[in-house]
């Protein structure tokens, strides 16, 4: 790390104190130092520098005693909308949403899939209309993390019917305060509801809200998706530490002296340390933009280790498992937050789902990276409007 940023870090932790700086106040600090994605270009949050030089950063606020929270609290506009601004957006519209979505002031969410096109993304129905210098938005989203939150989305629509599916597709930022939308909870086996669906009817976009091009929304759409996947699975936490650590814990207060177990859970430790370092790597190879299909790796190895460890431990607490400590309060939850081992069993069963199923992933791998045959796609050549739907 250069002279130049460890000057910055210092500047930043001696006039902002973090064990007495608001948390948001510290983050918009470390934005306009540069310091919040150092791989951007300067006044977007960043100093030009590759990005391999965030993680040595992170580390040394959380050395400090700075949180890093927000990248989790804002997961869907830190992970995934930053990206799209930086590779897409232009600079009005990077100043206008980069620093309130880094400092947590204003949460993103992201509305991609509806009941007729999920892991067939390009299949969407939902369609904008032009009006002028307005786009008129109708249809419907579904499993749309933290919408009841939001105050942006991320939205792809249809706005050439007459297209190939692929090419009929724009880009859009939503507000989510807009009249005609209509956010409703969908609550999971956990009892609460992270996710919604989201109706859209004649609302009305400016045209500035529109990333890249028009007919561009599918590129800018596998930009979102890439980074979402790095966000989910990509991200190195420190040895030993989250679910793993959870595992180890409860272990340790079992008592128990079960050889099996106990050779259980060297693997999954094991497994979770070489994804961390692969994930390390796979962090320092990554340029601004569009990540790669190492973020498709990362997605299916955090969803397949996740499930295996939180089934793990439930097979640890034996009849205890069996309870729901948290209860169903069938709320809605402000954050994504981690609670007892029980709910964090129920949690995890969505992770091969969410953000690109496993099977998805490995289609990625085979296809990009082994280079084996696509599946057959029979409708690529239509327009969009002949393609049948259910």
């Amino acid at each position: 790390m250069s002279d130049h940023v460890e000057q910055l870090l210092d500047r930043l932790l001696e006039e902002h104190p973090p064990a007495t700086t608001p948390h948001e106040v510290f983050w918009g600090a470390q934005y306009d130092l540069g310091l919040a994605w150092v791989w951007h270009p300067d006044g977007f949050g960043g100093l030009g520098l590759p990005r391999r030089v965030q993680g040595l950063i992170d580390r040394r606020l959380l050395d400090g005693g700075a949180s890093v929270e927000n990248r989790h609290i804002n997961l869907l506009g830190i992970g995934m909308g930053a990206g799209v601004l930086a590779a897409h957006g232009s600079d009005a519209q990077r100043r206008r949403w980069l620093r309130p979505m880094f400092t947590t002031e204003e949460m993103w969410c992201q509305m991609f899939s509806e009941p007729g096109a999920g892991s067939d993304l390009a299949g969407l129905a939902t369609q904008a209309v032009r009006d002028g210098d307005e786009w008129v938005v109708n249809g419907q989203k579904v499993w749309t993390t933290l919408a009841h939150v939001a105050k942006w989305g991320m939205l792809v629509a249809r706005t050439d019917p007459d297209a190939v599916k692929h090419e009929g597709l724009t880009y859009f930022i939503v507000d989510m305060e807009s009249p005609g939308v209509d956010v409703r909870p969908l609550y999971q086996i956990t009892g609460e509801a992270e996710f919604n669906e989201v109706f859209f009817t004649d609302v009305r976009l400016p045209d500035s809200n529109r990333i890249d091009a028009v007919g561009a929304g599918w590129r800018v759409s596998l930009t979102t998706l890439m980074n979402e996947r790095v966000a989910i699975g990509g991200n190195a936490v420190p040895r030993g530490s989250g679910r793993i650590a959870q595992a180890i814990e409860v272990w340790g207060r079992s008592g128990l002296e079960d050889p099996v177990l106990r050779d259980e859970l060297l693997r999954l430790w094991a497994d979770v340390e070489a994804f961390r370092l692969t994930s390390i790597r796979a962090n320092e190879m990554t340029a601004a933009g569009t990540p790669g299909p190492e973020g498709s790796t990362g997605k299916w190895a955090w969803a397949t280790h996740n499930k295996a460890i939180a089934s793990f431990i439930l097979d640890v607490m034996g009849l205890e498992g069996t309870l729901y400590p948290d209860g169903y309060s069938m709320s809605r939850p402000p954050a994504f937050e981690g609670r007892s081992p029980q709910h964090g069993f129920l949690r995890t069963r969505a992770n091969s789902i969410e953000g690109g199923t496993s099977e998805i992933m490995l289609n990625i791998l085979g296809e990009r990276v082994l280079g084996l045959p696509g599946e057959p796609r029979v409708d690529k050549d239509l327009p969009w409007k002949e393609v049948p739907r259910g």
